[in-house]
């Protein structure tokens, strides 16, 4: 009981948090929203008993990507501007979210994938660990999407230098 009280107060955090990353104005109040989002999916992923993918939650998203976004927010200089429009823009984008996520939901209800198990025991999760594992596939099975990732990080920064140089 005391488990699913506190799973429950932890996804109402997280999902509080992940509307605030929206709907606040402020993009360095959206940002820390952001990584309040951020803890919360690792306190979900340590009651998963996963706790690699907690500290990964934490050092990768919540540390450095955060911190990546909060400088391009501030090398920017970033000014929020109100408008008439902006009740309207989020109006019409939460009416979007909730028909996504029916969509969503209603493509996974019905789709062969629920429920299907994969190739893992948790014996074989148990001896060999989570983070050989996961070293094991990110660098075997998925190292084109890793390196990817990695060069769109790297445009990204170069794009926001190159954006903050002009209006100087």
């Amino acid at each position: 009981m005391p488990e699913i009280l506190f799973f429950t107060l932890v996804a109402a955090v997280a999902i509080i948090s992940g509307i605030m990353v929206v709907a606040m104005r402020n993009p360095i109040n959206s940002a820390l929203s952001l990584i309040m989002t951020f803890f919360c999916i690792a306190t979900l992923y340590v009651m998963l008993d996963a706790p690699f993918m907690a500290a990964i939650q934490v050092i990768v998203y919540a540390g450095a990507i955060m911190v990546l976004i909060v400088f391009v927010i501030m090398l920017l200089n970033m000014r929020t501007e109100t408008s008439k429009n902006y009740v309207h823009g989020v109006l019409v984008s939460c009416i979007v979210a909730v028909l996504t996520l029916f969509v969503i939901s209603g493509f996974l209800s019905k789709s062969p994938l629920t429920g299907s198990r994969g190739t893992m025991t948790p014996e074989m999760v148990t001896k060999l660990g989570h983070t050989e594992l996961i070293g094991k596939a990110m660098f075997t099975d998925f190292l084109l999407p890793f390196e990817i990732t990695s060069i769109l990080l790297l445009v990204a920064i170069v794009g926001s230098v190159i954006l903050a140089k002009r209006k100087l």
